[in-house]
């Protein structure tokens, strides 16, 4: 668990045992735990100079006593930052909203993760809870938003000015993550594009399973994004929670995260096309082999059926004859040529 106050001049670590007496410093009254039922402070809220951030890689016993006894927040928030969320959520509480957002994380064989981040959002503080995660999944993963927003606060880059600042910046960074991930399927999708038209696939399994990974992938970023964005829409219209400035940051990330759904939902709908070219190619292929068949069998259909009637019932000599023969074998070209010439008519070949 990371404890930092973030002021005007920067970012300042402290040890958790300080966690108290920096809540107290920056005024912070402890949440009461549960949801408000009736607005409160629906006006602008003035902020101090100074918040706390508490970063937790994974939710502990430890980190749900912090949670629980410092902070004070709803033990039903605090189980959800312990367990996996399946979705996307956000709760609003008398002095703090509780918001659940995915990222999503190419796996192996096509596998997408979901990367949990969970925030706490106060008036003076913020709390970013991440995980659990799988543990295929490298954990630095998981810290990849927040740790480049941190350095982005060593270097002087990023001075926000409230934990609602902080979050917007942490957000946006997640939103820029997913559009990556979007990117880089948009890759794999114009190299399957550029194999399927140039007729360079290979086995039809292997490829298919290719491409549907590639749709999956598409499928899952498109999902998060539009979970996301339902999250922070929904938490726009609480209008009793937040203070009025916060607003357009929560409106720049709604309008983030419905780029990316935009931007996999095109993606998607290309690669479809780009599947039922390649099903079409196939199909006919397909098409074209039974025709091929058909025509085979016709041809040598007269063949087999001469031949197995002639050798039960007819070669019963000792030495063959000549005359026969060359009578037997005239009769299947004859069939043969008949037989073949009916398939063209009907354009089987």
């Amino acid at each position: 668990m990371d404890v930092r106050l973030v002021t005007r001049a920067g970012v300042e670590r402290h040890p958790v045992e300080a966690l108290g007496e920096l809540l107290r410093r920056v005024s912070v009254v402890p949440a009461g735990g549960g949801e408000a039922e009736s607005p409160d402070d629906a006006d602008a809220v003035e902020t101090g100079t100074e918040f706390v951030w508490v970063d937790i890689p994974s939710c502990e016993k430890d980190a749900e006593r912090v949670l629980l006894d410092v902070f004070g927040f709803h033990p039903r928030a605090v189980h959800d930052c312990a367990e996996r969320n399946l979705v996307a959520k956000t709760h609003s509480y008398a002095d703090h909203v509780f918001v659940v957002l995915h990222g999503p994380e190419q796996g192996v064989g096509g596998h997408v993760h979901y990367i949990e981040l969970d925030q706490f959002i106060g008036r003076h503080f913020l709390v970013t809870v991440h995980g659990p995660i799988n543990p295929a999944v490298d954990p630095s993963v998981a810290l990849r938003e927040t740790s480049s927003v941190l350095a982005r606060m060593d270097a002087g880059r990023l001075r926000p000015a409230s934990p609602f600042d902080l979050s917007h910046a942490i957000v946006l960074a997640l939103a820029a993550s997913q559009e990556r991930f979007v990117e880089a399927l948009t890759a794999d999708v114009w190299g399957l594009e550029q194999r399927v038209i140039a007729g360079h696939f290979g086995e039809p399994e292997p490829f298919l399973d290719e491409l549907f990974r590639a749709r999956h992938g598409l499928l899952a970023a498109r999902t998060i994004s539009a979970l996301n964005r339902e999250t922070y829409a929904r938490l726009m219209g609480r209008v009793w929670a937040l203070p009025a400035g916060v607003r357009p940051l929560l409106a720049e990330i709604t309008d983030e995260f419905e780029q990316v759904r935009g931007l996999a939902d095109v993606q998607r709908e290309y690669l479809q096309g780009v599947i039922e070219f390649y099903r079409t190619r196939i199909d006919t292929k397909m098409t074209i082999a039974a025709e091929r068949l058909a025509v085979i069998a016709a041809i040598t259909l007269p063949i087999t059926a001469v031949s197995s009637i002639y050798g039960m019932n007819i070669i019963v000599n000792t030495r063959t004859r000549p005359e026969q023969l060359i009578i037997v074998l005239i009769a299947m070209a004859a069939m043969s040529a008949a037989l073949l010439r009916w398939a063209k008519r009907r354009d089987w070949w």
